[in-house]
């Protein structure tokens, strides 16, 4: 196993790169999306969670990401000592409408196809996504952790209607605000996991000529429904269907421990183990949580529910040899608070690792 830092957008820097290699990390996941355009965000390097609009602004439908600007960034990465694993999440604007079904559904799928072939042409292995109407919607923040630290829960279900002109909780259609434009239907269970499967036939053939894997990240939060819209991996057996629907090498998951463990049913050390044996991981999401949804709390790496080190002994026994990032962290009071928070889960996961790797005697075993 390696440990990795994932980057949003506007942490893509040398200082921060150097900041990754410092706290012992050798990959970088990085988030090209931009968050928090325009979305009235309390500090840019805290977690998005923003308002009934979502998170804010998606990108510029018309402007897909450059092979040049692929490459760039994969050898800043470079020239920090890194590697460059994975690009999170595609665009909203570039790809809504194959979540949505909607009019502009070819376009889009040529669109990503587009940007799956420039990323496997830059030599970045893996693109992570979440096949999501809603997106990542419902949750709070609060002093939910040890000693006070701020993090990210959810204080009950959000059922509010999605107004149309929102899609994976950003902003496609920037005068829809301004405007009284009516909510989007909600769709059936049914009809979205047709969606991913229409997407996975057409775009996988294309993933894997360009060798890159794209890994679905499970529902966050992993509520069977989000703002009127249904989910598609709400429960652990639930990523099951989706390895079935295409056998695929480049189908692979995005495996996100906090989600899974958030989630009401099953064992969260039996879903790592089913997952990792299959060899479907494309990288891991490792964070601790407190109790499930539509109520938990992300808490410091060492003390919530889930034995993280216990996880990471499950991953090495299947001989998972991919990426872990710490994705969230708590914030500490200090004068770099998500840095510290980030140093602080880097530095538990990465002992985890080494400890695994070192003889019985050191182990206390």
């Amino acid at each position: 196993m390696k440990l990795g830092l994932g980057l949003y957008r506007h942490m893509l820097t040398p200082e921060n790169f150097a900041f990754a290699k410092q706290a012992g990390a050798t990959h970088v996941v990085a988030h090209l999306v931009d968050y928090f355009r325009g979305g009235g965000h309390v500090g840019p390097d805290d977690q998005p969670t923003g308002t009934d609009w979502g998170w804010g602004l998606a990108g510029d439908p018309d402007k897909l990401w450059a092979l040049d600007e692929l490459v760039a960034l994969r050898r800043d990465v470079e020239a920090a000592g890194l590697t460059l694993e994975a690009i999170e999440n595609f665009d909203p604007a570039h790809w809504h409408d194959i979540l949505l079904d909607g009019p502009q559904r070819a376009k889009h799928i040529e669109n990503v196809k587009t940007i799956v072939r420039r990323v496997g042409e830059a030599g970045i292995p893996i693109i992570g996504y979440n096949f999501s109407i809603a997106g990542v919607a419902g949750r709070t923040k609060g002093n939910y952790a040890r000693g006070g630290a701020p993090s990210v829960g959810m204080e009950g279900p959000d059922d509010l209607p999605m107004p149309n002109g929102l899609a994976w909780n950003m902003v496609v259609d920037p005068t829809a605000p301004t405007r009284a434009t009516g909510t989007i239907p909600p769709a059936t269970p049914a009809q979205l996991w047709s969606r991913l499967q229409r997407f996975l036939d057409e775009v996988l053939p294309v993933a894997e000529k360009a060798g890159v894997r794209l890994a679905l990240h499970p529902d966050d939060p992993p509520m069977p429904t989000m703002r009127g819209q249904p989910r598609l991996v709400y429960q652990p057996r639930l990523y099951q269907r989706v390895i079935d629907l295409n056998p695929s090498p480049a189908n692979a998951l995005e495996f996100c421990i906090g989600s899974l463990a958030e989630m009401t049913e099953g064992d969260i050390y039996e879903t790592v183990d089913r997952y990792a044996r299959q060899n479907r991981l494309g990288y891991i999401h490792l964070r601790n949580v407190r109790d499930k949804v539509p109520h938990y709390k992300e808490t410091f790496i060492d003390d919530g529910e889930v034995d993280v080190l216990r996880v990471l002994a499950i991953l090495h026994r299947n001989k998972f040899d991919g990426v872990v990032i710490p994705d969230h962290a708590p914030q500490m009071s200090c004068a770099a608070p998500w840095h510290a928070g980030m140093a602080f889960a880097m530095g538990f996961i990465k002992a985890g690792i080494q400890a695994l790797g070192a003889p019985d005697s050191l182990r206390g075993t």
